[in-house]
Order: structure tokens, then C-alpha cells, then sequence
């Protein structure tokens, strides 16, 4: 089933990126950056608000969460791509640097950081700035392994 739904998606940002082989070869690359960045913007955007509302303002858990996700997918995806060998330059500019750049949020993350340090908030400072290091390396890993169990 999550091959199937993959291979969906696939083909769907591949038509997709049909469209811009009748864009000027220099400007495909942009565009592609492009029409990632603006999905990944506002799907970090409205978590971001889901999760304030859902879990409280006291701690950043949108941009921990986001972080976490965007690094399993980034795993995921780029291991994906290189070892079955999908060339297209551009998708992999659609998905990593367009949408997953914009949807991961590090400079939130330090951001974030310092606002707890500054509000005192020292514990959860430490808690969020090295659980967002560890557990987002442990994310893009596990992103890996779940690449390579694809069939």
C-alpha cells in the first residue's frame, strides 16, 4: 500500500515537472525550488498553529515536531531517489531543497531556543535544543531504514 501510494505521488509531481520542460533550462531549477518552497511554507505554517493550539504556547512543539518529520522524510526521500536511481535533478529540488527547506524550520529552532533561555526556561531550553539534534538524526536514520524496506 505504501508503495503503491508513493508511486502515486511520484508519478504526480512527475507530470508536474513534465510542465516545465517547456520552461527555459535555466529557469527550470528555480521553478521547481519554487513550487516546493510554497506547499512546504504553509505546511509548516498551519502545524505550527495546530500544534500551539493542540498542545499550548509553553514549548515549540511545531517546530519540534516539524523538524522531526522533515528530517525522517528528508532521510526517506534522498535515500530513496539515490539508490533507485531517480534521476530527475529537478524533482529532487521540488522535494528536498523547495519543500522540505521551507517545511524544516532551523533557524526557528534556534530562535525558539533562545526565547526559553531568555524566559528563563533553561530545562526546556536544553531539553528542546538537544532532543531537536539527537531525535532528528535518529529521524532522518529511521527515514533511511524505512527507504530501504521499500519493495
Amino acid at each position: 500500500m505504501l508503495v503503491t501510494l508513493l508511486h502515486h505521488v511520484l508519478n504526480g509531481l512527475g507530470k508536474t515537472l513534465g510542465l516545465l520542460s517547456a520552461i527555459d533550462p535555466s529557469l527550470r531549477a528555480p521553478f521547481a525550488v519554487i513550487l516546493g518552497a510554497i506547499p512546504g511554507a504553509l505546511s509548516r505554517y498551519y502545524l505550527t498553529l495546530f500544534f500551539a493550539r493542540w498542545l499550548g504556547a509553553s514549548f515549540p512543539y511545531g517546530t519540534f515536531v516539524i523538524n522531526l518529520t522533515g528530517a525522517m522524510v528528508m532521510g526517506f526521500f534522498i535515500t530513496l531517489t539515490l539508490e533507485r536511481t531517480m534521476t530527475s535533478p529537478e524533482l529532487r529540488l521540488l522535494v528536498a531543497t523547495g519543500f522540505l527547506g521551507s517545511y524544516t524550520t532551523f533557524s526557528s529552532y534556534e530562535l525558539d531556543t533562545f526565547n526559553l533561555l531568555q524566559s528563563g526556561n533553561r530545562g526546556l531550553a536544553l531539553v528542546y535544543w538537544l532532543g531537536s539534534a539527537v531525535l532528528g538524526f535518529l529521524s532522518l536514520e529511521l527515514g533511511n531504514l524505512l527507504a530501504r524496506r521499500v519493495s
